[in-house]
């Protein structure tokens, strides 16, 4: 494939005029992009020395620094070797409206990972899967992914590397990466076909640049800039889908089918289960105590416990994390609260508010509310098209399915009660002053629209207990009970997580 790129030579004066015109196309398209509120990403890849930083330079020219952002990335650091691998770039996500350029992307991470041996050729296959789906995810939701990978010849590879080795001012720039990457260039050209033609989607188009002459390279790429954007708006003011312009076949792939778990409908569970009080303290006090001491093996494992509370308004969320967090060392966990996003988490993808709130690894993260606010709220409440919530559920299998490859335990739970003891907690809410403030106008008003909110919490269940992640629903109307089993649930997840 590479051997087959094409490396165009530029007559300057003639290109130069073709440039300045894509420019002011560009510039012109910034105001636009602000406007319909589109998030530009562009990923830049390639060569060592084949011109990456040069050539964003170019890019950026004409642009309105308040509005992009480049971001370089290196070998992960210490807190990023903590997360999931793609840790970084999600939480790098733009706004709305926004440009991101990528000196070197998600592909750097894979390449370097695998071209080193640090990881296996079936590892770095998931990877790529891993990529795959994260592209389309950004792409279903609303942004733009154009990508560049900037091919040079050896020949011109080894004459810039002389060039750069040969001034003091420029020799900082090659190093044993760059080195290495000459050394092995028949290895790399396996590995970078190899990851072109498995991620070359409509959700992601690559797009091969011939960059020895670097004039030209300069031209096709603000060209390919500028026609993808114009497309993407032209494709949204008409209500239809686009697909950038590429030039080779694109990969087949297919979302993956999740294996479910066995599941029930939340109106048949019995909810008449309880505990008396003196059961209630011995379990707890046991359950705390074992607890604590799978906390200290899950730090020295490094393996990252992400629990995750949903239920009805008033089932005692807030009273069952609290007994779990009680057991917790308080170093190693981090309760989220997740309320309506803000205007900044709202201008970008509606994961990016939870990629940013993952503890590192060897450490519980414990949400009050979920990404499920996706599939349960946001449609009755009429804030997401029905087509972004359906493809929510498969988007969240994906997503949790990323957190387990990670290595964590996730664990969810729906806290159930049913339409008459919540009212008597609400009433009694509302009756004590002291606990006024857990009730509100919206309480009351979600409280009319329990069947709907039933309808939605069943389907949420079905379609996203997987086998690996499967839902656990918590029998609430007695809190007590409710508190123990979310306990033991949590310690049988971490012993068989540890077991193997």
């Amino acid at each position: 494939m590479l051997d087959k790129i094409k490396q165009n030579t530029a007559d300057k004066q003639d290109v130069a005029q073709q440039i300045d015109d894509l420019r002011k196309r560009l510039y012109d398209l910034e105001k636009k992009i602000k406007e319909e509120k589109l998030p530009v990403i562009i990923t830049i890849d390639g060569w060592s020395a084949s011109g990456k930083g040069s050539q964003i330079a170019q890019l950026i020219k004409c642009l309105d620094p308040r509005f992009y952002k480049v971001m370089s990335f290196g070998k992960p650091n210490e807190v990023e070797k903590r997360k999931p691998w793609l840790w970084r770039y999600a939480c790098a996500m733009p706004m709305q409206g926004n440009f991101l350029f990528l000196d070197r992307s998600w592909y750097r991470d894979t390449a370097n990972a695998y071209l080193y041996d640090e990881i296996d050729k079936s590892e770095m296959r998931k990877r790529l899967d891993d990529i795959n789906v994260f592209e389309r995810q950004l792409s279903d939701d609303g942004y733009l992914i154009v990508k560049f990978f900037l091919h040079i010849t050896e020949k011109e590879q080894k004459k810039r590397f002389k060039k750069l080795t040969s001034s003091d001012v420029t020799s900082w720039r090659i190093d044993e990466h760059d080195l290495y990457n000459l050394k092995k260039r028949e290895k790399f050209t396996k590995y970078y076909e190899e990851m072109i033609s498995k991620t070359h989607t409509p959700s992601g188009v690559w797009n091969v640049i011939g960059a020895d002459d670097k004039t030209h390279a300069k031209l096709d790429m603000l060209r390919i800039l500028v026609e993808a954007i114009e497309g993407r708006l032209e494709a949204k003011a008409e209500g239809k889908s686009f697909v950038p312009r590429y030039e080779f076949p694109f990969a087949q792939v297919h979302p993956e089918a999740f294996e479910m778990a066995a599941t029930q409908k939340v109106s048949e569970v019995a909810l008449d289960k309880s505990l008396s009080d003196e059961e209630y303290e011995q379990k707890l006090e046991k359950y705390q105590n074992k607890l604590f001491k799978l906390q200290n093996l899950c730090y020295q494992k490094k393996i990252p416990v992400i629990i995750c509370y949903e239920g009805w308004d008033a089932a005692g969320k807030g009273g069952n994390i609290r007994r779990v967090a009680n057991a917790l060392d308080p170093r190693g966990y981090e309760v989220e609260p997740i309320a309506a996003p803000d205007k900044y988490e709202l201008a970008r993808h509606y994961l990016y508010r939870f990629w940013i709130r993952l503890e590192n690894d060897g450490h519980f993260t414990i949400f009050d509310r979920t990404w499920y606010g996706r599939v349960m709220v946001e449609p009755i409440e009429n804030i997401t098209p029905p087509d972004r919530v359906e493809q929510a559920y498969q988007e969240i299998n994906e997503f949790e399915k990323l957190l387990m490859q990670w290595g964590a335990i996730v664990i969810k739970f729906w806290i159930n009660i049913d339409k008459q003891e919540q009212l008597k907690r609400f009433t009694l809410r509302q009756n004590t002053p002291e606990k006024q403030w857990k009730i509100t106008d919206e309480d009351w008003r979600n409280r009319e629209k329990w069947d709907t909110y039933e309808k939605y919490i069943d389907k949420m269940i079905e379609k996203t207990s997987t086998k690996a992640a499967p839902w656990t629903i918590i029998e609430g109307n007695d809190k007590k009970y409710a508190r123990i089993k979310a306990m033991k649930t949590i310690i049988d997840a971490i012993e068989a997580k540890i077991e193997n």
